[in-house]
């Protein structure tokens, strides 16, 4: 006699999902959350005199192999996203060349570059919103305010994502138009201040930087771009997905690039040798130029604007990839439904929204300053998008040639992303940087490892899930779950 117990019923009529909004985002929007994700303002704010300490006059070629290095990627991303359309990202991309496998390491590594960008961003928030509070006459310092900060910032972007995919992009969209427009102002104020000095024909020529400088300087260049794909988690409620998503990755980085070219080259044309020492380039070129008092506040909400934008838009990645998930079984079934009204995955979003404020309150609990923790956070995440982006270029070489599509500008950009992934990494941890970066690496391949565990336990105890991998699509993403 059999005591193999039935399944139960439930699970032969799984419960209703209300799914995801169709064909709402539009051109502008889907942009928005790849320019969000990338956060050009925070990154303009300080990699540029980062990227000078090593590269020096090359720092703008610097910014241009890293634009080339992103645009080769973007590549790899675009050739799945024109003929597939997922609110699973990476994840189904990397499913369609590498299976299974590859499909949930290029998940994996990619929720964690997701969540650890929202993390730390939520800090950069925090700091730079305490300051303008500060700069208004608010004594926003302080453990307290931090955590109250903390809280605030991070409810709110977690109440945004829940409440609706148009109205975290559009506020996105708006924060960064004010952040961008601000430091553009800034930008070409200080070349117009510079007058026939605006012309720095060192820069042009490299004078004085050697490649090695400007390779390394490349590395944190690339590390500006992270999240820029981010888009292509928004396959069912883009309008017109297969041309929409594409057009929105490469532009966006494209865009991103030139500005970071245009915001280095100023910086450097105005501060000169200056740059080295500036704890803060922007607000010492508005000091330099003579800026109006009321600027300095104003520059100061834009940059934390940037980093609350950023703190959005990946969770509204994290969102889509989980959503995915629990509908292939991957994660609890739960996680597969979306709100009734909302539309949005919510359950997801309120643990990671949540769990990215505890980990920012456990930090400044033990001590850490707001823009300690976002370095940290921030390089952990950064090391998930770098597995994720080699893994979908190696995924589209494989892919094209199944295909039969022709591959030969597939493969050089694929080596190139690859090739310069690898070297990112390594440049990360050799020579071997100061605690608690040296440690970082391992703490990311510990926790790659732990969710490796959950493939591992599919694969023995549920391996009809994993033959559902990654195949789910935008036309299976409505209705009942």
């Amino acid at each position: 006699m059999s005591t193999t117990r039935p399944r139960p019923a439930a699970a032969a009529n799984p419960p209703k999902d209300a799914g995801l909004r169709t064909g709402v985002m539009s051109g502008p929007e889907l942009a928005a959350q790849a320019i969000a994700n990338i956060a050009p303002s925070a990154v303009i704010a300080f990699t540029a005199a980062a990227i000078f300490l090593g590269a020096g006059n090359g720092t703008i070629y610097a910014f241009v192999l890293a634009t080339i290095v992103i645009l080769c990627v973007g590549y790899c991303v675009v050739v799945f996203a024109r003929k597939h359309a997922s609110a699973g990202s990476l994840y189904t991309y990397v499913a369609k060349g590498l299976g299974p496998t590859g499909a949930f390491l290029a998940g994996a590594a990619l929720l964690i570059g997701c969540f650890g960008i929202a993390t730390a961003s939520l800090n950069g928030s925090v700091s730079y919103i305490g300051q303008f509070l500060v700069l208004l006459g608010v004594p926003a310092t302080g453990l307290g305010w931090n955590i109250g900060l903390t809280i605030v910032l991070g409810g709110l972007a977690t109440l945004f994502t829940i409440r609706g995919i148009r109205l975290s992009a559009r506020i996105s969209l708006v924060l960064e138009l004010v952040s961008v427009s601000v430091i553009a102002v800034l930008l070409v104020a200080a070349l117009v201040w510079a007058g026939p000095d605006a012309w720095d024909p060192a820069q042009v020529i490299a004078e004085g930087s050697s490649f090695q400088g400007i390779a390394a300087g490349m590395v944190l260049g690339i590390l500006g771009f992270v999240g820029f794909s981010s888009a292509d988690a928004l396959g069912r409620e883009a309008k017109d997905p297969y041309r929409a998503i594409p057009r929105a990755i490469i532009w966006s980085a494209l865009s991103v690039g030139i500005l970071y070219v245009f915001a280095a080259y100023t910086q450097i044309a105005v501060l000169g040798e200056g740059l080295a020492t500036s704890a803060s380039p922007l607000e010492d070129m508005s000091s330099l130029i003579g800026m109006p008092a009321w600027f300095g506040p104003v520059l100061t909400f834009g940059v934390g604007a940037s980093f609350f934008a950023v703190v959005v838009a990946p969770l509204n990645v994290v969102g889509r990839i989980v959503y995915v998930m629990g509908k292939e079984g991957v994660v609890p079934e739960r996680f597969g439904r979306t709100h009734d009204r909302h539309l949005t995955p919510h359950r997801v979003l309120l643990v990671a929204g949540p769990a990215a404020i505890v980990v920012d309150i456990v930090f400044l609990l033990i001590g850490a300053q707001p823009m300690e923790t976002l370095v940290w956070v921030n390089t952990w995440g950064t090391y998930g998008y770098m597995v994720a982006y080699a893994l979908v270029a190696i995924a589209c070489v494989v892919y094209t040639r199944r295909a039969g599509i022709p591959n030969r500008l597939v493969w050089v950009c694929a080596t190139i992303a690859v090739v310069t992934m690898a070297y990112v990494f390594f440049a990360n941890v050799f020579p071997v940087p100061a605690f608690p970066l040296n440690v970082i690496p391992y703490v990311f391949l510990v926790t790659l490892a732990l969710a490796v565990t959950r493939f591992v336990y599919l694969a023995k105890r549920r391996p009809e899930v994993i033959e559902r991998i990654g195949r789910t699509e935008t036309s299976t993403m409505s209705g009942v779950g």
